[in-house]
């Protein structure tokens, strides 16, 4: 799967690479791939009780190749220090720490740098432009290269990566090489953990005052009666001060996280709590690389030092976003949030590479409204095996919003589903909602 590119005047911005990388192409066959047709499956499509796909291919990247060079172990630089860290070029993607990031690199440029950070400590810089269009980024994250290979393709020297986000960090400088190769002094941005709200008058006699749980909770599992005796226990001191309990449940990382928890399970009901990070950190940012938000609301998040305040943010998107639409014509509306589910243990989004070296974070949903197909089904470089994939445009201005998935044997399920390219989205807030001052101001969210 690939489009040719990430915007500008070429219409053929889709997935539909194998016209130019295979020969023998007729002007027949080329007609037919630029045939344009209202997508209507989209009226019937239903949410499936059972899914039989298996969620773990798509965290397997098979299209980039089974005989990737693994590595093992992990580069940590300490907090508050300065890096000086190789950029990676020509990248639209704003990555989140703990977030997988898939690659296929042809510029010599590219090539070599890759080559040069495999000698090193595998790690490069990705910096985090925004749709603001300033000139330099200000903030980013460092990744760390997981897996990897070189080979020839067509007589031009490819390299496929594997790499995963690891650190935030801020810019200081960035200067180019004598050899193109752009390196950033950086500084790596710390995570604060918070103390708990009410650690100051949580005093020790309290620590004996035990709740017995009831004979229902003695039926339920251990597991199960220690968390609703810590429940009960956590927010007893809160007697002690002026405010009331709900208060500082705004602020406890394990409260967050459940109500986080809640959101996700409406978006995909087969989602087992242990697939999920027990840290809130790693935790905060498994969701932000999940929500279908611009870069403008991603780049907000990246800038928060603490995982309560994050989660918070998380929160308030989570409920106050309620469809997307297409960004360039900001009117259409795509899907809806209820229309959400995960095909992937990454969640229900992550981000893909094509043949052509876009990566494009792709939302996977049971139903989309207002596109068009274009071309014909195909199962090159599929990203979600034993799918074929068809480009679809917003029905309105003719964006390419991403692909309508058709399962190619009649037991997968589900039957069919849309990925949406998280860069051709927007999300909306209902006018309900939305502040005197207008859009602006009701998508700052408790930033």
């Amino acid at each position: 799967m690939a489009d040719e590119g990430g915007g500008g005047e070429d219409n053929n911005d889709n997935m539909g690479n194998h016209l130019q990388l295979l020969p023998g192409n007729e002007e027949e066959e080329e007609e037919e791939d630029d045939m344009e047709t209202e997508d209507r499956d989209s009226d019937e499509a239903e949410k499936p009780n059972i899914i039989t796909f298996d969620p773990s291919l798509p965290t397997s990247h098979a299209y980039l190749g089974s005989d990737m060079e693994e590595f093992h172990g992990r580069t940590v630089h300490d907090d508050d220090s300065c890096q000086t860290i190789p950029v990676l070029p020509h990248t639209a993607v704003m990555l989140v720490p703990g977030q997988t990031l898939p690659l296929q690199l042809f510029r010599p440029q590219e090539v070599s740098m890759m080559r040069s950070v495999m000698k090193k400590d595998r790690t490069f810089a990705v910096l985090a432009h925004s749709d603001a269009g300033e000139p330099q980024a200000e903030f980013g994250t460092t990744a760390e290269i997981y897996a990897y290979r070189e080979e020839q393709e067509y007589g031009i020297e490819t390299v496929k990566v594997k790499a995963v986000g690891r650190q935030r960090f801020k810019v200081h400088e960035i200067r180019t090489q004598a050899d193109g190769i752009r390196q950033a002094k950086v500084q790596i941005l710390p995570e604060r953990i918070l103390p708990d709200p009410l650690s100051a008058v949580q005093l020790a006699p309290l620590s004996r005052l035990h709740t017995t749980p009831s004979s229902k909770l003695r039926a339920q599992s251990c597991k199960q009666a220690q968390r609703w005796l810590n429940q009960q226990r956590k927010f007893r001191c809160a007697s002690l001060t002026p405010w009331p309990p709900w208060v500082y449940s705004l602020y406890d990382s394990e409260s967050l996280m459940n109500r986080v928890k809640k959101q996700l399970h409406e978006w995909d009901e087969n989602l087992k709590d242990d697939s999920l990070p027990t840290n809130a950190v790693d935790f905060s940012y498994r969701v932000a690389a999940c929500l279908p938000i611009d870069d403008a609301l991603r780049l907000q998040l990246l800038k928060i030092g603490s995982a309560i305040q994050r989660l918070r943010c998380e929160l308030d998107i989570m409920d106050r976003c309620t469809s997307l639409c297409c960004k360039q014509c900001q009117d259409t509306e795509i899907t809806t949030k209820n229309e959400i589910f995960s095909l992937s243990l990454y969640g229900p989004m992550a981000a893909y590479v094509n043949p052509h070296g876009y990566v494009h974070e792709t939302l996977t949903v049971y139903k989309a409204n207002n596109l068009n197909l274009v071309g014909r089904p195909s199962t090159l470089h599929s990203w979600f095996p034993g799918y074929a994939w068809t480009i679809a445009q917003c029905r309105t201005c003719g964006s390419h919003m991403g692909w309508k998935f058709t399962a190619t044997k009649k037991d997968l399920s589900p039957p069919r589903f849309w990925g949406l390219t998280r860069s051709a989205m927007l999300p909306r807030i209902p006018q309900g909602e939305e502040s005197e001052e207008g859009d602006t101001g009701s998508r700052l969210f408790c930033l």
